[in-house]
């Protein structure tokens, strides 16, 4: 497991990868936030915000969330390149998110809302045939 000041060093070594001009206009910068953030539709523990694109009275910012990493990291027993992908791949969807929104553009916003909902939606599914008699669950 990556303490916080580990992952913040990482973090601070994926966004040098990034070309600084994607970070143009960012004006609150990339901040990791020690929380754990839940999803407030699934059940405690079951699914994670990881970052966050935030565009509002306080300017344009990205916030990723050490303990949601932490929180499937320990799940899903991650090694430290799971840790490094994962960093890597939610700063770059935020960073996508701040490029569409300078741009006028929101498909990523609306790619987003579909899978989420398509994710709701099998993970729902998915509960009502675990809960089937004939599955040996109880109802």
């Amino acid at each position: 497991m990556l303490t916080f000041d580990e992952v913040g060093d990482a973090l601070d070594d994926i966004a040098e990868q990034f070309p600084k001009a994607l970070f143009r206009g960012l004006n609150g910068g990339v901040n990791l936030l020690e929380d754990a953030v839940e999803d407030p539709d699934f059940p405690d523990g079951e699914m994670y915000i990881m970052g966050e694109f935030c565009d509002d009275c306080l300017g344009k910012y990205i916030n990723l969330h050490y303990g949601s990493f932490a929180a499937l990291a320990k799940k899903e027993d991650w090694t430290e390149e799971d840790w490094s992908d994962e960093l890597w791949t939610t700063l770059s969807h935020e960073l996508t998110h701040h490029m569409e929104g300078l741009s006028g553009l929101h498909g990523l916003d609306d790619r987003d809302a579909e899978e989420l909902a398509e994710f709701r939606e099998e993970y729902r599914r998915r509960e009502r045939i675990g809960k089937r008699p004939e599955d040996g669950a109880d109802c």
